[in-house]
């Protein structure tokens, strides 16, 4: 990854850049364990720095939310296409997986169990999270219905399995860099054909 110090860099790209590299240490340590000292190493630029863009360690994460916040819910928006049908669900791991190709914790920021109870941080993370919930529980409602399904403990008991099992392909993805987002897309595919046959 290439230096955020470098002279010359605009301040907005040298923003985007320090994000992309706190993105993945937030993803890895968390809120909690995170360090800005660390972030500025990587970066290759003085903490004082990241604070004077950012103004905190919480406004880096806030800015770091945000995008990652902004990236999901539009890509889980533009695979709606096909809402309710049987072909959605890999629909939208493919939009994800091609959205955040470049910055593959970004599920691990926004769901990371770290974050604080209470404050501006944990309402904008609820913020994006509640989106994406609301999204997927669509998406559950009308397949089911389609089905024959309506039982509305049903269609939240479809949703809530949803959200934890992309929350795993996630975490999968991170562990096989190698792969693709073709590659998970591919397998994503085969594995729900297998569940379903029919």
């Amino acid at each position: 990854m290439n230096k955020a110090g470098t002279k010359g860099v605009a301040r907005a790209e040298r923003e985007q850049q320090i994000i992309g590299i706190a993105i993945e240490e937030l993803g890895k340590r968390g809120h909690a364990l995170a360090s800005v000292v660390d972030i500025a190493r990587r970066a290759g630029i003085s903490k004082p720095l990241i604070y004077g863009y950012f103004g905190s360690r919480d406004g880096l994460y806030l800015a770091c939310l945000r995008h990652v916040g902004d990236l999901l819910v539009e890509a889980v928006n533009a695979a709606q296409t096909r809402s309710g049908s049987s072909d959605h669900a890999v629909d939208t791991l493919s939009a994800i997986f091609d959205a955040v190709d470049p910055c593959r914790y970004a599920w691990s920021v926004l769901y990371d169990p770290t974050l604080p109870p209470v404050g501006e941080i944990h309402d904008a993370a609820m913020h994006y999270r509640t989106r994406l919930a609301g999204i997927g529980a669509s998406g559950s409602t009308q397949l089911l219905t389609r089905a024959g399904h309506h039982d509305p403990l049903d269609h939240a008991f479809l949703n809530h399995i949803w959200q934890y099992a992309v929350t795993a392909v996630m975490r999968w993805w991170i562990d096989h860099p190698e792969q693709s987002p073709a590659d998970m897309t591919a397998r994503c595919a085969r594995i729900l054909s297998a569940l379903d046959p029919d």
